[in-house]
């Protein structure tokens, strides 16, 4: 017995089954009286538990950090350590994930960490199925630096065209491509169409090798925040409805969500704002 709820609730109970007195009930568990008769003067804190179930329902994957990083946003000025204990005792823990061995390697020459938006993209595709079944590819790009989405849009299927005008599509919507695109070694990423696409817009073309998702760490992390929250939680109907989730995620997420990146800041937010990295993302070549 460890905290004062357990040693109180081991009193309680010794008093209910043996019919014990409290004092002797202390005596036996070596329990102080003034634990077990302590009543707390603190202000009750039933909004602050009202408000922290209402986002544990709307956002699943949000765990304290996050959700203190949006009451501070509310203008709500509570501790983070008062925070985590209505966050405990309202069973609100997300399950912790497990830690994957890592094994020693060769040694890798780090990429340069970026220091403005556009000067570096990261490009990955995942896979996923519509209500009836039928396979859809999604394609994701985020801004290295600002861990804004740039471009979210799902297809039946992709090829190296598609890629380049979706590259193109972003170009005009930032106002610019950057200098080097990320990505893995899929077949849409290393066809002729995508290489002479990156060779009349001098874009570096920059591949993960191969079996190394590392690599492109950035954008596999953005893929399973959008997994646990989006396609985890629809049935995408048709390929317009799965578009129009993932487009509401996207504004949702560049917006509104707090990322650790950007000192637990959406990435708009952190752009408009000027704010600086707290830590650099150190991805490896």
């Amino acid at each position: 017995m460890v905290s004062p709820r357990q040693r109180r609730a081991a009193v309680a109970w010794a008093q209910d089954a043996y019919r014990l007195s409290q004092r002797r009930a202390c005596r036996v568990f070596g329990v102080r009286r003034n634990v077990i008769r302590y009543v707390s003067q603190k202000a009750p804190d039933e909004l602050l538990r009202h408000r922290l179930r209402q986002f544990a329902t709307e956002r699943v994957t949000f765990g304290a950090r996050r959700l203190h990083a949006v009451l501070r946003r509310e203008g709500r000025t509570v501790n983070y350590k008062r925070l985590g204990r209505p966050y405990v005792e309202e069973g609100l823990q997300l399950k912790p994930r497990r830690r994957r061995r890592r094994t020693a390697g060769a040694t890798r020459e780090l990429r340069t960490v970026p220091t403005r938006p556009n000067e570096r993209w990261a490009m990955d595709v995942m896979h996923d199925v519509l209500h009836g079944g039928t396979p859809i590819r999604i394609v994701t790009l985020v801004d290295v630096c600002t861990r804004e989405r740039v471009a979210l849009h799902a297809a039946r299927s992709l090829s190296s065209p598609y890629v380049a005008n979706l590259l193109h599509a972003a170009e005009v919507a930032r106002g610019g491509l950057p200098e080097i695109v990320q990505c893995d070694t899929g077949t849409e990423f290393t066809s002729t169409t995508l290489d002479h696409w990156a060779y009349w817009n001098a874009v570096r073309l920059d591949f993960s090798r191969p079996g190394k998702p590392v690599d492109n760490c950035v954008c596999e992390a953005f893929n399973g925040s959008l997994r646990r929250e989006c396609p985890s939680v629809h049935w995408f109907a048709d390929l317009p409805e799965a578009q129009r989730l993932l487009t509401a995620w996207q504004e949702d997420d560049n917006t509104y969500r707090p990322h650790s990146s950007v000192g637990l800041e959406s990435p708009v937010r952190y752009t408009s704002g000027g704010l600086s990295l707290p830590r650099a993302s150190r991805s490896r070549k």
